[in-house]
C-alpha cells in the first residue's frame, strides 16, 4: 500500500506515526496512527519508529506500507533546553523568552543585565542546547548585550548561540565568536525588541527551529531519521504552534491547551481586544506559548495534589483518605477505571493553574488623576475557541467538560476567555503532526484538523 505521507512524532517516551492520503485532492484523509515506546535507551530511535510503523500497519490491516513523503517532529532529546540573557526583564528578556517558547524551547535559565560569575557557572553546568543573547533596542543601549556575548563566546561551549539584540552590535559579536573559534556556532537574528513596545519574534523562532534541526538532534539514530524525511525535523511544541496559527486564520482567535504527564502547554493566538490593548503596560506577541513544567498529570502529579490539597480531593471525589492513598500508590500513566476520577481532577487543576499563569490581568495604579486601570500580560478575552489536545484531554471522556468547568469559574480581573467560548477536542490527537504537515500541505492539514476537531 502506498500513501501520500507519514508524519512521525518522536517524543521522549512515546513515538507516534500518523498516516495521511489524498493530500492533493479536495478530500484529504487521516488514515490512522501507530504507537510504540521511544527507543532512546536501546541506542537507536529508529527502532521505536519502526515498531510504531508496524503498529500502524496492523491498525490499517496492511502487510506493506510506503509513503511518497515522510515528515517528523521530535522532543526525543528532552526538547530544546535554552537560556535567555537580556537587558531588562520586562522588555528584551521577555521578548526573547516569547521567541524561544513559541519555537518549542524549554527555558532553563533567564537573566537580565550583565552576567555575573555565578550565572556564568550556571550556564556552564546547565548542559544547554541553545543560548540566546538579546538586549537594547536598535541604536539604543549596547554594552549589556556586547558584554554578555563576549563572556559566552569565551566559554567555548561549542553550542549554538543566537544573538537577537541591538543591530549595531553585529560586527563586534561576530568578532568575539571568531576570536574564540566559535563562529560556526553563532546565529544572528533580527532584534526581538527593535523599538519600545514592539516585539518581533518570528524571525528568531525560525532560526531556533533551524538550529534545532541542525544541531540538537542528539538522540541516537536521529540522523538516519533525518535522511528519511522531507524538510526539517522540528520541535513538537513548535509544530503545535504552527497548527494553532493555521487554524486561527480559518476560524478566529483561539487557545490550544496540551496537558501531558509532565507539563501543561498553552498556546494562544490572538491580538486581544482594542480596549485592552490601549491600557496594556507592555506588548505581548500575537502567538504566545507558555510551558508549565510543574503541572503534569503523571510525572508531576504530586505538585497538583499539593495545589488542590488532600481534604479538597477527598471531598471532590467522595472518597476517604485510605481510598485516596491506595489510588496514589497504584497510579499509572494510562488511568484505569478506579484512577480515572483523580486523573480528571488533576487535569482540571492543571488547566486552571496554567490558564491563570498564561493570561494577563487588570491592575489598578494610583497617579495624580486617582485610581487608573491598566492591563498587563496576554489578553485572552477575544478568544472564540479553546482547543484541547495532548494525552489527557484527548483520551479522557470528560475533556470538554473539564475545560468548560475551568472557564466558568474565572475571575473578572483576569483576562481569560468568557464562558461563551466554544470548546473543541482534537479527537484523533494529530495536531502536532498536522502542524508539521502544514509546512508542505497547508490546505490539506487544515481540512484534516477541522475534521479531528469536528468543525463542520
Amino acid at each position: 500500500m502506498e500513501i501520500d505521507a507519514l508524519v512521525a512524532e518522536i517524543g521522549s517516551t512515546t513515538t507516534i506515526i500518523n498516516a495521511f492520503d489524498r493530500l492533493d485532492t479536495n478530500n484529504p484523509i487521516f488514515l490512522g496512527s501507530g504507537f510504540a515506546p521511544t527507543s532512546v535507551l536501546e541506542g537507536d530511535v529508529l527502532v521505536g519508529l519502526n515498531r510504531a510503523k508496524v503498529d500502524l500497519m496492523i491498525n490499517l490491516g496492511v502487510s506493506e506500507l510506503t509513503a511518497k513523503e515522510t515528515f517528523a517532529s521530535s522532543s526525543a532529546a528532552g526538547g530544546l533546553k535554552m537560556s535567555v540573557h537580556g537587558l531588562v526583564y520586562d522588555m528584551t528578556v521577555k521578548a526573547a523568552k516569547e521567541a524561544a517558547l513559541g519555537a518549542g524551547a524549554n527555558i532553563k535559565m533567564i537573566t537580565s543585565g550583565i552576567l555575573d560569575e555565578f550565572q556564568i557557572d550556571e550556564i556552564k553546568n546547565e548542559k544547554l542546547n541553545i543560548i540566546m543573547v538579546s538586549g537594547g533596542v536598535d541604536y539604543g543601549e549596547r554594552k549589556t548585550a556586547l558584554e554578555n556575548a563576549k563572556k559566552i563566546a569565551e566559554l567555548k561551549l561549542n553550542i549554538p548561540v543566537i544573538y537577537a539584540g541591538n543591530i549595531q552590535n553585529h560586527s563586534l559579536v561576530k568578532k568575539y565568536f571568531s576570536d574564540n573559534f566559535q563562529q560556526d556556532y553563532l546565529f544572528i537574528s533580527d532584534n526581538v525588541y527593535p523599538k519600545i513596545d514592539c516585539l518581533e519574534v518570528e524571525n528568531t523562532r525560525k532560526i531556533i527551529q533551524d538550529v534545532f534541526e541542525k544541531h540538537i538532534i542528539q538522540a541516537p539514530g536521529m540522523e538516519r531519521v533525518k535522511e528519511m524525511i522531507l524538510g526539517n525535523i522540528i520541535p513538537t511544541p513548535g509544530a503545535v504552534m504552527e497548527a494553532s496559527k493555521l487554524l486561527q486564520e480559518a476560524i478566529g482567535d483561539l487557545i490550544t491547551v496540551d496537558i501531558g504527564g509532565a507539563t501543561t502547554d498553552i498556546h494562544s493566538v490572538t491580538m486581544g481586544k482594542d480596549e485592552i490593548s490601549k491600557i496594556l503596560i507592555a506588548p505581548e506577541p500575537f502567538a504566545k506559548r507558555t510551558v508549565e513544567g510543574d503541572l503534569g498529570v503523571f510525572i508531576n502529579k504530586n505538585n497538583l495534589l499539593n495545589i488542590i490539597g488532600e481534604e479538597n480531593i477527598i471531598k471532590d471525589l467522595n472518597i476517604d483518605k485510605n481510598q485516596l492513598q491506595e489510588i496514589i500508590d497504584n497510579y499509572q500513566a494510562i488511568p484505569d477505571k478506579k484512577q480515572l476520577p483523580l486523573t480528571e481532577r488533576l487535569t482540571l487543576e492543571a488547566f486552571n493553574v496554567a490558564l491563570k499563569r498564561h493570561a494577563g490581568k487588570i491592575i489598578y495604579l494610583y497617579n495624580s488623576s486617582g485610581k487608573t486601570a491598566y492591563a498587563e500580560g496576554k489578553d485572552l478575552t477575544n478568544i472564540k475557541y479553546i482547543i484541547g489536545t495532548g494525552g489527557a484531554l484527548t483520551r479522557l471522556k470528560m475533556g470538554k467538560e473539564i475545560i468548560k468547568t475551568v472557564i466558568e469559574k474565572q475571575n473578572d480581573l483576569i483576562l481569560t476567555p468568557n464562558s461563551k467560548v466554544k470548546v473543541l477536542i482534537d479527537k484523533n490527537y494529530i495536531m502536532a503532526s498536522l502542524g508539521v504537515l502544514s509546512k508542505k500541505h497547508p490546505k490539506a492539514a487544515l481540512k484534516i484538523l477541522k475534521e479531528s476537531l469536528e468543525i463542520k
